[in-house]
Formats: C-alpha cells, sequence, structure tokens
C-alpha cells in the first residue's frame, strides 16, 4: 500500500530542518521504502514541512517509520498526519 505523509514544520524551526537534513535523506535512502519526497515551500520559497509516500505492508509500518525520521526525532514537526494514499496520475 502507499501512505503519505503530511509533515508541516513548527514555525521558526527551519534550522532544525536545515541541522537534522542529512540524517533525514540517510534515514530516506536506508529504509527501502520512501517512493517520493519534497518539501512544502512557503511564499519566500524556504521549506516548512514535508511530504513523503511511502510503500508499506501497514498503517504500522509508515508509523514507525514516521516515527524513526531524524525530524521528527529532534522535534520539527508540528503535526504529522498518516494517510493512505492511492496513485491514480503520474
Amino acid at each position: 500500500m502507499r501512505v503519505a505523509l503530511i509533515c508541516i514544520d513548527k514555525p521558526g524551526h527551519l534550522h532544525v530542518r536545515q541541522e537534522n537534513r542529512p540524517a533525514h535523506l540517510a534515514h530516506i535512502e536506508a529504509s527501502g521504502v520512501v517512493e517520493m519526497a519534497g518539501p512544502f515551500l512557503n511564499g519566500a520559497g524556504e521549506m516548512v514541512g514535508s511530504l513523503v509516500i511511502l510503500t508499506v505492508e501497514t498503517l504500522d509500518q509508515a508509523r514507525d517509520w514516521a516515527v524513526q525520521d531524524p525530524y521528527a526525532k529532534a522535534g520539527l514537526f508540528q503535526s504529522v498526519d498518516v494517510r493512505e494514499w492511492k496513485k491514480v496520475i503520474g
């Protein structure tokens, strides 16, 4: 199944994102379950959140991936929404 993680950063936490970005990207690479991912941007072009599409067996696996994300461990996110997602186009 595909799962979308919709992660919104805490305001004023761009430095936390930047400091933890290498570990976050390593987590993506090592896990082998990320189909696509990228940041949400604000009007100034700054990263303010993330959309991550996982291919996993269960929602619990997706939730576990999200908890283990270095961004989450660093306290970057204001909210994380985990939703099953169906690809239709693309």
